[in-house]
């Protein structure tokens, strides 16, 4: 049942999964944690919800156009689901628009593959990772990926690797000539930190580690199980793998180091996890074991819910 609906790309799959978000980002922000109503920050609430919808979108856009996947809407269910796993995500709106523009900056990454307008793309992924460490301090180590997509696709061109700290520098000119204009020429001074918040208490307490632990172990083990499917591949796609996984390893670095009690920065590595396990799901050939797998993932998410809020 659960493969019949997923198991294609359809309109009633992005009405059933944006349906469920909408209700769920409110359910957890007013019922799971009681946040009050305050008319200060319910636009950047509505503004984040906006934007955490239209990441259906883009991640159904990023795994169609570049065949990370096949034609079904897997990715977009298990998105949905880590969620539920992890509810608190919703809860940092200033994560969920860094989250957004750090897809955006892939989808130019992954597009470098077909070797057009190289320093365009690299230009623009690097502007959106600029953007979105004005929201998140610590993103910016994704230029990282950045300069591993340049050393994996053209690394002989010198310009290449200025063009990112032009793309950065260009957004930080433009940011600090806007913080000045709104009264706050401090903040990029004051906002890049780059602050461990890391506590001990949180990841021996069992109920948080336990959930954050077990997360990483089974998405590293898919990551090894895609690679080995892999390794029989062309060179294209293995490229494309690897700069998923890179993505994920820096967002789970970043999570580590900001592991208090709001993980909010996991939800950087919902994306490649979630293209991880639909790859996993595609490798399933017997239909009975792979719906009994897809019922598995959908179940499991609501029982953890259940349990940390019981």
């Amino acid at each position: 049942m659960i493969s019949s609906i997923f198991g294609k790309t359809k309109p009633i799959n992005y009405i059933l999964i944006l349906s469920f978000l909408f209700v769920f980002y409110w359910f957890t922000v007013f019922i799971l944690y009681s946040i009050p109503y305050n008319s200060n920050t319910i636009l950047l609430q509505i503004v984040a919800l906006g934007v955490l919808l239209f990441d259906i979108f883009i991640i159904n856009f990023i795994v169609k156009r570049n065949k990370i996947t096949a034609d079904h809407s897997y990715t977009i269910l298990f998105f949905t689901l880590l969620i539920l796993i992890f509810p608190e995500t919703l809860l940092d709106n200033y994560s969920i628009i860094c989250s957004f523009f750090l897809l955006i900056a892939l989808r130019r990454l992954l597009s470098i593959k077909s070797l057009k307008a190289i320093k365009i793309k690299i230009f623009d992924a690097s502007m959106w990772v600029a953007i979105a460490s004005l929201f998140y301090d610590w993103a910016i180590l994704f230029l990282i990926l950045v300069y591993i997509t340049i050393y994996l696709y053209n690394p002989k061109n010198i310009r290449n690797w200025i063009v990112p700290f032009i793309g950065v520098a260009t957004v930080f000119l433009i940011a600090s000539a806007v913080f000045i204009l709104i009264d706050q020429p401090e903040y990029i001074l004051n906002h890049y930190k780059f602050t461990v918040s890391t506590t001990s208490e949180y990841l021996l307490e069992w109920r948080h580690s336990l959930r954050l632990l077990t997360y990483i172990f089974a998405i590293l083990l898919l990551i090894i199980l895609m690679f080995i499917k892999l390794s029989s591949s062309g060179q294209g796609r293995i490229n494309t793998m690897r700069l998923i996984n890179i993505f994920f390893l820096i967002g789970i670095t970043i999570t580590l180091l900001n592991s208090n009690h709001e993980i909010s920065p996991i939800l950087m590595t919902f994306f490649p996890a979630t293209v991880f396990m639909s790859n996993y799901i595609e490798t399933i050939k017997k239909p009975n074991i792979k719906e009994i797998a897809l019922i598995a993932s959908i179940i499991i998410p609501f029982i953890i819910l259940l349990i940390r809020f019981i």
